[in-house]
């Protein structure tokens, strides 16, 4: 596909009005929106009642995001893990393109996002908005070393067993600040990664750091987290609520500025540790992981009632997801009965449907007045060019590559006309393995899930490939192994697009 579908007509749209017109008006121009990415941190699609009547999790505020908003049925995370998503939510471009191609990021590894590409925040920010980063990074750092000489740290990725070179007092590169954001307030990796510490604007707030032992619980299977370098300001069963005060502090602050906000909202759970706070244990019928669920949706709760307070809910798009599917077992839909990843095989790391169809709920109240529905295919890299074409601006070459807008689906009466919408989707497992989407069809390029649920080596003996037809089977049950045509056809057209980073 060419870049020519970014060229878009620098107009304000539908109202919106963009931050600098080059003519001048009396009328009073409507600010262009506040927006606010939610993301949750191995969520499923079966989680969000609204979405799957079975499930055992009470979600009021996802329910009524589907109830008032746009709620998107075959919306996909560009990646079944946590590091590569995040890369193609912020930057419009599969993961694989860039150093890394299977696994995820540890608290110490260095920067992903390379230097000078663009962002979500970097386009906002040349468009005047405020932008901020609260919550969970894991897209790496560039750490300061105490001693040049030396590595940064010494010990197996997983393992780490002396970080003693760590300089945890100096501000840190390669963090949200050099890549588009004004603010930030953020835990390096993961809430069961190491270092556990707190960087505002790349500056650890305490300068007690010591190493902490690994803990578990027998509560739960989820309730665990590694041993690693933690700060004395840090506690883990309180992460969640911090950082939903420093978002709900920026509500409070950005409104009243002249400028709308971004602000992007990686939230830590209900990744594990599944740490639900006393008023929320039992909320749930699916253990503590359902309540820390529950958690994540009250959190939605004070974002909109910060929103509402502040006069700007009317104005403000509401964008919630998750980074790929919920780490849910056969185990545990066995022991609570809930189908964490709804109808959809597999689960986080697989690129069968349940590692990567992910909830998708969009509201905009000056725009969106009723519950809509939409069957458009969407992929998490997409973020950016909706953004550019809400506002009207051109993306420049090189940059967001794999990135198609859905904003005719939020505002189908001003979206423009002659911009190209997704027709297909490359899938990525932990493990490397792809898979391409394209129409009812997917082919995916391994024997088994591509991730934990099914290993290549506990796959011995099926074909090397898989085809389905996702309107006649959406569980994935009937491997299609006798039209080896569409086979060839899907591989080919797979391959380009992973190959050329260009679309047929």
């Amino acid at each position: 596909m060419k870049k020519d579908r970014y060229k878009l007509i620098n107009l304000a749209l539908g109202g919106i009005g963009l931050l600098a017109v080059g003519c001048k008006s009396d009328a009073p121009k409507q600010k262009a929106p506040n927006i606010i990415y939610i993301l949750a941190d191995d969520m499923g699609y079966g989680d969000v009642g609204a979405l799957n009547p079975a499930s055992k999790i009470p979600t009021p505020t996802l329910d009524k995001m589907v109830e008032q908003g746009v709620s998107f049925t075959d919306a996909h995370s560009n990646s079944a893990v946590s590091t590569p998503t995040r890369y193609g939510t912020l930057t419009g471009r599969y993961a694989f393109r860039s150093k890394l191609k299977s696994g995820v990021l540890i608290g110490h590894s260095p920067a992903l996002i390379e230097e000078g590409r663009e962002t979500v925040g970097t386009l906002l920010q040349k468009s005047g908005y405020q932008t901020a980063c609260i919550g969970k990074w894991h897209l790496g750092l560039d750490w300061n070393r105490k001693d040049v000489s030396k590595p940064l740290f010494e010990g197996n990725e997983w393992d780490i067993r002396d970080t003693s070179n760590v300089d945890y007092l100096t501000k840190v590169g390669g963090g949200p600040d050099e890549h588009g954001f004004d603010y930030s307030y953020i835990l390096p990796a993961s809430l069961d990664i190491a270092p556990y510490i707190y960087l505002e604007n790349g500056v650890a707030t305490s300068q007690d750091i010591q190493h902490k032992e690994a803990w578990s619980s027998d509560v739960a299977r989820g309730v665990w987290y590694r041993h690693g370098d933690t700060a004395s300001d840090f506690d883990h069963h309180t992460c969640l609520q911090t950082i939903t005060e420093k978002a709900i502090t920026y509500i409070d602050n950005a409104s009243h500025n002249d400028n709308p906000f971004f602000m992007y909202l990686p939230l830590t759970a209900p990744h594990t540790p599944w740490l639900p706070s006393e008023d929320f244990i039992g909320k749930s019928g699916a253990g503590y992981y359902g309540d820390f669920v529950c958690m994540v949706d009250d959190v939605v709760k004070q974002v909109y009632d910060a929103l509402e307070r502040n006069g700007v809910d009317e104005n403000t798009i509401v964008i919630f997801t998750a980074d790929n599917g919920a780490h849910w077992l056969p185990s545990d839909i066995a022991e609570f009965d809930h189908h964490a990843n709804g109808v959809f095989s597999g689960y986080k790391a697989d690129i069968w449907e349940g590692g990567h169809r992910v909830p998708f709920m969009v509201t905009y109240p000056a725009k969106i007045k009723e519950s809509r529905q939409s069957d458009q295919l969407l992929c998490s890299t997409d973020l950016m060019a909706t953004l550019a074409e809400m506002l009207g601006v051109t993306l420049e070459e090189g940059s967001g590559e794999d990135s198609f807008s859905f904003w005719n689906t939020i505002d189908p009466a001003n979206a423009t006309s002659n911009n190209v919408r997704r027709q297909s989707l490359i899938h990525h497992s932990v493990n490397g393995y792809f898979a391409y989407r394209e129409g009812d069809w997917v082919l995916l390029d391994c024997k088994g899930s591509g991730g934990w649920s099914l290993s290549e080596e506990d796959a011995q003996g099926l074909p090397a490939q898989q085809l389905y037809n996702l309107k006649a089977d959406i569980q994935q049950q009937h491997n299609i192994v006798d039209d080896p045509s569409r086979m060839k056809k899907m591989k080919e057209k797979m391959d380009f697009i992973v190959q050329s980073g260009k679309y047929m």
